[in-house]
């Protein structure tokens, strides 16, 4: 059987090929990327694949039996992109499409939940066989700005006391990669989440670890958006982040289910290893 991953260039991308060779044989592995050249090493076929060209799509995908469709990193009509995708999977005749989601993606109301919305009634109305991983906040979306908190004294954000249960890249990936390579997922949706801590307890052990008083300070999210601004993030990425934020305040970015560990086969990452992480 062989398997594609697409954007395959990608942090998450290279990290579930690295774990799809430890479950299939190498030489079964399609590697997709916009540019080929720059996933050579990954030690499997490299084949150009670019959403913005759909007629190009269809031949990269032949022999394909199951694709992993990992959500598009550029934000002009993504969507749309993701059409492009499925409807090369259906003439390509893939048999199965892994989709990489967002958690609750039928519910949710945070604004970048909303690509991943309509794209999931599209894998619905295509006809196709799917997976769904409707996957949490990354760690790292936090834990990336804690050299940031340390140098300023403080770690900042808008989602109050809420409870998130992000987990790493590693972790999704991983789970990816059991679903494209195993069976019995067929027309399933998994919602994904890891360890449930709060922005405070995430402060708490930076504090610990650094051995500095750095306490976690709430912010409105209009606020919160601006300093994303004055830190140089574009206009609508930074509206994209201080509305996930006020979502994660509210339960968006909670999932209790377990369901992560279960596909991984081990706890997920906790959370002081990924700080221990960020620290370097």
């Amino acid at each position: 059987m062989t398997l594609a991953v697409t954007g395959a260039s990608g942090q998450l991308g290279r990290l579930a090929i690295a774990k799809l060779k430890t479950l299939v044989p190498a030489d079964s592995i399609v590697a997709l990327a916009r540019t080929p050249e720059k996933i050579a090493d990954l030690g499997v076929e490299a084949r150009a694949f670019d959403y913005t060209t759909p007629e190009t799509l269809a031949p990269a995908l032949e022999g394909v039996e199951v694709l992993a469709l990992i959500s598009s990193s550029d934000f002009n009509d993504r969507a749309g992109q993701h059409r492009n995708v499925i409807e090369a999977a259906k003439s390509a005749g893939v048999k199965r499409l892994v989709y990489t989601s967002i958690l609750k993606a039928d519910q949710t109301p945070l604004l970048i939940a909303q690509d991943h919305k309509a794209t999931e009634a599209l894998l619905a109305a295509s006809g196709l066989t799917t997976t769904i991983l409707r996957n949490g906040w990354y760690t790292e979306n936090w834990t990336g700005a804690l050299p940031t908190a340390i140098e300023a004294g403080a770690l900042i954000g808008a989602v109050g006391n809420g409870r998130v249960s992000p987990a790493t890249r590693q972790d999704y990936a991983e789970a990816l990669a059991a679903v494209l390579a195993g069976d019995g997922h067929d027309n399933k949706i998994y919602e994904l989440g890891g360890e449930v801590f709060t922005m405070p307890g995430l402060a708490a052990e930076l504090s610990k670890q650094t051995g500095k008083d750095i306490p976690y300070n709430n912010l409105d999210k209009a606020t919160y958006e601006t300093i994303l601004r004055d830190f140089g993030l574009p206009d609508g990425f930074a509206a994209l982040l201080a509305d996930a934020d006020a979502g994660a305040a509210e339960g968006w970015l909670l999932d209790e289910s377990g369901t992560l560990a279960e596909l991984i086969g081990r706890a997920p990452t906790p959370m002081h290893s990924a700080v221990t992480a960020a620290l370097g």
